[in-house]
């Protein structure tokens, strides 16, 4: 029997550093495709669907690039499946209108200065989601079969999948898990006090 289960679009690179526990940040905007054009938090948690057509090397800080050619050596170019690795609880939807304050959390994720400093000026007068996350590791990785519905900039799609899933272990440890969400939310607060 199958369930019908919610997955967020992200780079396959981006998802790689989730599991790693090298970032608990997403940072969204809406696709251009989303029926209202702006980013709507629909579910507090969710499956991870990677993609794979915009992510660029240059738009990841140097020392996280090779996620790029990681996640690109394990896909054949032809290849019509996607395997769903992790998935992810939301802790927090902040609201990031202003660069000084993404600039507070640049250490805290995988995108240059400049991508994300982007993605904070298209459609200005919306804010930039930063998405805290809780990332859980499946234990071993659920094949989708590619299907038309999943193309095309758009933030959510749909997955009709087994309805248990594998078990799953966080991506960090809830001391170091919470340890960065304080650090990024002291940050936040320095900016906002102007500190």
């Amino acid at each position: 029997m199958n369930t019908n289960f919610i997955a967020l679009k992200e780079w396959a690179s981006a998802i790689e550093a989730f599991t790693d526990g090298r970032q608990i940040i997403a940072l969204r905007k809406g696709g251009i495709h989303e029926e209202t054009r702006e980013f709507k938090l629909e579910s507090d948690s969710f499956l991870f669907f990677p993609a794979y057509e915009h992510q660029k090397e240059h738009l990841i800080k140097e020392q996280y690039r090779h996620y790029v050619s990681d996640v690109m050596r394990r896909r054949a170019p032809d290849d019509q499946t996607f395997e769903i690795r992790a998935w992810a609880e939301v802790v927090e939807d902040v609201p990031i209108r202003d660069e000084n304050q993404l600039k507070a959390i640049d250490d805290f994720h995988i995108w240059t200065d400049d991508y994300a400093q982007e993605r904070l000026r298209w459609k200005r007068t919306q804010p930039l989601h930063c998405l805290l996350l809780r990332v859980h590791v499946l234990e071993r990785p659920v094949t989708v079969y590619n299907d038309a519905a999943f193309t095309g900039c758009k933030s959510w799609i749909r997955l009709e999948l087994p309805a248990v899933l594998p078990d799953s272990r966080p991506a960090m440890s809830g001391e170091t898990f919470s340890r960065t969400v304080a650090d990024i939310k002291k940050k936040l607060s320095e900016f906002e006090s102007g500190n």
